[in-house]
């Protein structure tokens, strides 16, 4: 795996965060059974930089904690069969499935660790495994699928003793 983690924000996070964040990508690849060694990159942004680019691509003016930017398009969530197909989806020297981009706001995972009571490490696991669903191609658009990936975010963080 190539994972590129970029930290940049002045606002510091009080966490050992690179091991925790490769814990739960790792953690969330094993739970969707991604057959690939894969391409990654992580941004750790603050709240200014990631409202430009809420507003940009999703034409939302305000910023949130994480922003998922899958570089694969599947047919069913999880269903890596086609990936294949496209070769495109892969980095040419490395041979590597080219997952997608995760940015997140240090800021919104201080301040939800404390709105809702836990920890730094449970707030950034979260964040890192939500987003992983999101690029393996779930979604939270309707209540069905909402209900999926907070089963599946619950099942990745339990397997890893990360709770509330």
């Amino acid at each position: 795996m190539t994972l590129n983690i970029e930290y940049e924000t002045d606002i510091k996070l009080d966490l050992d965060y690179q091991p925790l964040i490769e814990k739960v990508i790792n953690a969330s690849l094993d739970y969707v059974k991604c057959p690939y060694e894969i391409e990654l990159n992580v941004i750790l942004s603050d709240n200014a930089a990631i409202k430009e680019i809420n507003n940009e691509y999703r034409s939302i003016d305000a910023p949130t904690d994480v922003l998922s930017f899958p570089f694969i398009e599947y047919s069913e969530p999880g269903d890596f069969s086609k990936v294949e197909d496209y070769d495109d989806n892969f980095h040419p020297e490395t041979g590597e499935l080219l997952f997608g981009d995760i940015i997140i706001s240090v800021e919104k995972v201080m301040s939800q660790a404390s709105e809702y009571g836990h920890s730094l490490e449970r707030e950034l696991a979260f964040l890192i495994a939500h987003s992983m669903l999101h690029l393996s191609g779930y979604d939270h658009m309707e209540e069905n699928e909402r209900e999926v990936m907070e089963q599946k975010q619950s099942e990745i963080l339990d397997s890893l003793g990360i709770t509330r």
